[in-house]
């Protein structure tokens, strides 16, 4: 089955990466972006050669050959291998490129962070450091998968980066500190980026920041590995992180620290196999946290939710669609389009909006439009009315409707326009009036329920652990996270489909499109009355799933390995990445992962994490429900 790609593999390999040594820092290797004669490579890995074809001259100064780009952060990377001339996602080689500027410049911040806090005469809520914080996480929200396709935007956050760390390492080297080691960092630790121009600060990231130039820096291609999984996982720690900041306002001085010394750990060349393995471990406890206060947040600000019927068809009126993941924008527009005449429906991980007191009291909050993000560009053509996106993922946008797509927040695409963060929604609100929105009702109505959220679920705990019991219950399964086009993603519809009727389905993020809209799960019950698949939120509500699983394992005696309990994760991008980290970090074995394992996983890495873990890939449906019944 993936024989095609890797012969592509190869001759990727052979044509664009020649790994050939490095020093310590970054800077020792010549970077050459277009060679000048064909070379041979003979590879043993996906990104490493270990033989090569060179001239004397080639011998003797040691060459990286970098293509346009080089991007492999999420599962759908090109041939699973890496994106190289276009990520398959849309962005393009220098969008890439100034993403790794920009991941450069937070580490770099993230050294001067470390030392403020190490220097005694800064105080820990000193307001650079929070600028700081807010910086971080946002700035590096924008370099996930799908989320910000503007260069220009990219190159003013740099910018703004850059001018905070010079302000904070100014304050650092007056009250007597420094950064601990600094030799070791070599050009980060004293990069000044803040006059540059776009093009700059993409040259910046072609010669000096990307996968290539990183990884010869290193010269230890499971080392690169281990940093590459902190790296991703701390990308989705951020993502997190943003969403608690529009909740709250407000950073977590001590989440901040955490992730200020990970970084400084990630923006070490070398090559520290256990502090890496260490480091991507603590990405997982730092990301727990993180979701515990996401948690928290929405559930202070908008109310406990509860399970609710969703409606899932139209309801005739003028509309405007809301996608993303940020309930506080939701509730700001539901509060500006009151008395209006506008309806409002929720799209993709906006789902469980409708599950909170506080915004299912707005009676315009009519109803939820859609499935998964990658259907977007049919969904959002066919809408009658226009779309704001809160967060990721938004896709290039086609003609039909990119005159009325609104991106907000870290969300950016050339040529859509934005919602800035006063939230003012006055020219969405117009626009939605002049169009012609939904001419009838669709009946019959159609409704989801959603809400099902660790609040609800654990006081259910008696029932299930009953019905466990009795026989009444064979298995509970969580089947969800990132979807995507790929046709092997077909693998966790079939897969819950196959489950046995007894069982239990728990589904989250948008993954469990794939659950809530199949017909053969639709409506089921298990034989107490409890409905056969829970639907338990967005990929920010994954923190639910991990308190059910440790209620019910306290509830039973017993760890969470031991419950009858088997995970089946669809990763996509960062987010996913983090969420597995913190299934890790907290011992959690047998995970399937899903549909195909993250390209930058050597195979020594993954054996490790199979020894230590268990951790698995997906094979044929019914062979693997087979092992997860019989606990493996």
């Amino acid at each position: 089955m993936r024989c095609p790609a890797a012969l592509r593999q190869r001759r990727y390999v052979a044509s664009v990466v020649s790994m050939l040594n490095s020093g310590t820092t970054r800077a020792t290797p010549t970077v050459r972006t277009s060679p000048e004669r064909p070379f041979i490579v003979a590879t043993t890995s996906r990104l490493f050669s270990t033989e090569t074809t060179l001239t004397a001259a080639e011998a003797a100064h040691p060459t990286v050959y970098v293509p346009d780009m080089m991007c492999r952060q999420c599962e759908q990377t090109a041939d699973h291998i890496a994106c190289t001339t276009q990520g398959v996602c849309g962005k393009s080689s220098e969008t890439s490129a100034l993403q790794d500027t920009l991941m450069d410049s937070v580490k770099s911040l993230s050294l001067w962070c470390v030392a403020a806090r190490a220097t005694p005469s800064i105080a820990s809520d000193d307001p650079l450091l929070e600028q700081a914080n807010v910086l971080t996480i946002k700035g590096v929200y924008c370099t996930l998968t799908n989320v910000n396709f503007s260069s220009s935007r990219i190159g003013d956050i740099i910018r703004q980066v850059e001018n905070v760390k010079h302000e904070l390492k100014t304050k650092v080297i007056e009250n007597g500190g420094d950064i601990l080691n600094a030799w070791e960092y070599g050009e980060l630790a004293e990069m000044d980026l803040r006059d540059k121009s776009d093009i700059e600060l993409e040259e910046f990231g072609h010669k000096h920041s990307g996968l290539v130039v990183r990884s010869a820096a290193m010269n230890n291609e499971d080392a690169f590995s281990l940093n590459e999984i902190g790296t991703y996982g701390l990308k989705g720690v951020c993502a997190y992180g943003t969403h608690v900041y529009q909740m709250v306002g407000k950073t977590d001085p001590e989440v901040m620290s955490t992730v200020h010394e990970i970084f400084a750990k990630l923006a070490s060349p070398l090559p520290d196999m256990e502090g890496l393995l260490a480091n991507a471990l603590r990405v997982g406890q730092v990301n727990a946290k993180v979701l515990a206060a996401l948690d928290g947040a929405h559930a202070d600000t908008m109310g406990i939710p509860e399970p609710t019927p969703a409606r899932t068809t139209a309801v005739q009126g003028k509309a405007i669609l809301v996608s993303g993941h940020d309930m506080k924008d939701l509730y700001y527009l539901l509060q500006q389009t009151e008395g209006k005449g506008v309806n409002i429906y929720t799209h993709g991980e906006m789902l469980p909006a409708h599950s909170y007191p506080k915004l299912k009291a707005f009676p315009h909050l009519v109803g939820n439009y859609g499935t998964a993000w990658q259907n977007q560009r049919m969904e959002f053509a066919a809408f009658p009315g226009p779309i704001i996106v809160t967060s990721n993922c938004i896709l290039e946008p086609r003609r039909a409707y990119k005159d009325r797509i609104y991106s907000m927040n870290e969300v950016g695409v050339d040529g859509v326009q934005h919602i800035g963060s006063d939230r003012d929604f006055v020219a969405v609100i117009e626009q939605a009036q002049q169009m012609k929105g939904f001419l009838r009702d669709v009946t019959p109505a159609k409704y989801h329920t959603t809400g099902f959220n660790h609040r609800a679920v654990v006081p259910l705990a008696g029932k299930v652990i009953e019905a466990a019991k009795s026989g009444a219950l064979s298995r509970i399964f969580l089947i969800g996270g990132c979807d995507g086009s790929q046709w092997d993603r077909s693998y966790f519809t079939t897969l819950a489909e196959q489950t046995p009727d007894d069982s239990l389905i728990l589904t989250m993020g948008c993954a469990k499109n794939r659950i809530i809209h199949n017909p053969e799960l639709e409506g089921a019950t298990l034989a107490n009355g409890l409905p056969r698949v829970l639907d338990m939120g967005q990929c920010n509500d994954s923190y639910s799933a991990i308190v059910v699983a440790t209620e019910l394992a306290k509830a039973l005696n017993c760890s969470v390995n031991d419950l009858p309990l088997s995970l089946v994760l669809s990763h996509l991008e960062q987010k996913a990445a983090a969420v597995l980290l913190t299934l890790l970090s907290m011992g959690i074995k047998n995970i399937r992962l899903g549909p195909s394992l993250p390209a930058y996983i050597t195979p020594n890495i993954l054996n490790v994490l199979v020894e230590k873990y268990n951790l698995q890939g997906l094979g044929e449906p019914a062979q693997d429900l087979k092992a997860m019944m019989e606990g493996k």
